[in-house]
């Protein structure tokens, strides 16, 4: 960490060259002492991405930044503010502290907190920042964070978890025993050292083979911003027996939740019906929680299919997810579709179809875009079928 780029002239130059040509900064001479033109372009490539993802950190004075990995690796301030919102109390521990963007709302909600982060000019960084951001009860520690929880006699109200991945598991199957630290071989240590334990991993990890590894699993929430799932969140108690709740949360301009128990989705009876005036498709975060058949019952909105994910209804329902007017219905054929096509604007998606969507622009010599929207999905009856829809917004 280098202080110097904390200086009035150089976070001045920072603020007034965001949005200047990268390479023209490089080729310069060496504009400040004791700070290079290459930190000076990292911090503003960095300070940047945080425009939008950190807006708080990017408006606050003498905000110190990492390198970029760091900030696209970061929970944005939406995520950490979902998390922060479901636990409160007087202790939480973050073992993977990072640049502390979760710490520091987590903050907001416990009387302390305890930052752990093995890499010395991040542990840092976070702490410069948290000064800045008047965050007065967090502590930072320089430590592997199960180090600092085998070391210590302390029993927090929570522990919080974001396992990192490991080099060397690239290309295989996602596990958490392939991340560190290795969540599924310290559980017994983590639920003797914390009254409750929030993980959170990457939506790439299998929901079911998480809850094999685990155990304890009494909410799992799915969490998804402008319909793009960001992260999954375990909720581990020692006193829980079953798995409780999922609960998927889409937030955006107008936040969508839906919640269940596991149980409850082995017994729901699932309806059919061919397309009906209005088409739905749920958001992303229902589409990895898999609760399609409880949709049905829910929202008294019938399936297309058994596969399709795609649900119908004679009246405008709220539903969690895109909204559609049905205009016409017609049986897939290449041929005559690209006679209607060819030339034209559309978005199409495919849900149980053989083909992809680029496939089928190819196929059709249709460009993306445009006010129609395309649904090429198999009906109830096995059939492949077009919807052509308008978007209800």
């Amino acid at each position: 960490m280098n202080k110097n780029i904390l200086n009035i002239g150089v976070q001045d130059f920072i603020v007034e060259n965001l949005n200047t040509d990268i390479l023209s900064i490089l080729l310069k001479k060496q504009l400040f002492d004791n700070v290079s033109n290459q930190e000076l372009v990292e911090q503003a490539e960095a300070k940047t991405r945080c425009k939008k993802k950190l807006p708080l950190w990017f408006s606050t004075p003498l905000i110190y930044y990492p390198n970029k990995l760091n900030i696209e690796q970061t929970s944005s301030e939406k995520a950490a503010r979902y998390k922060a919102d479901l636990i409160a109390g007087k202790k939480l521990i973050d073992l993977t502290g990072g640049f502390g963007v979760d710490a520091f709302y987590f903050s907001r909600r416990f009387d302390q907190v305890v930052h752990c982060e093995i890499n010395q000019d991040l542990s840092k960084i976070a702490s410069h920042n948290f000064e800045q951001l008047g965050a007065k009860n967090i502590k930072c520690t320089n430590i592997d964070g199960m180090d600092y929880l085998k070391a210590s006699d302390e029993i927090f109200d929570c522990i919080y978890i974001d396992p990192s991945r490991r080099n060397n598991a690239k290309g295989k199957v996602f596990k958490l025993e392939d991340c560190l630290p290795d969540v599924p071989r310290h559980l017994d240590l983590l639920l003797k050292k914390g009254k409750m334990i929030i993980i959170k991993t990457s939506p790439m990890l299998d929901i079911t083979l998480g809850l094999k590894e685990l155990k304890f699993v009494e909410e799992i929430h799915i969490l998804a911003i402008h319909n793009e799932v960001k992260e999954l969140l375990w909720i581990i108690s020692s006193e829980s027996e079953t798995l409780r709740k999922i609960k998927t949360v889409n937030i955006s301009d107008k936040d969508e939740t839906f919640e269940y128990s596991p149980a409850h989705q082995q017994t729901t009876q699932v309806k059919y019906a061919l397309p009906l005036q209005f088409l739905y498709e749920p958001n992303a975060a229902i589409m990895k929680s898999g609760a399609f058949n409880l949709i049905t019952e829910k929202y008294n909105t019938p399936k297309l299919h058994e596969h399709s994910h795609l649900y119908t209804s004679d009246t405008l329902k709220e539903f969690p997810g895109r909204k559609f007017k049905i205009e016409s219905i017609v049986h897939y054929s290449p041929k005559n579709l690209k006679k209607i096509l060819s030339g034209s604007k559309a978005n199409i998606a495919t849900r149980n179809f053989p083909e992809t969507p680029d496939q089928i622009k190819k196929r059709l010599n249709v460009k993306d875009g445009g006010d129609s929207y395309l649904f090429f999905t198999t009906d109830m009856n096995n059939s492949r079928i077009v919807i052509f829809c308008s978007k209800i917004s």
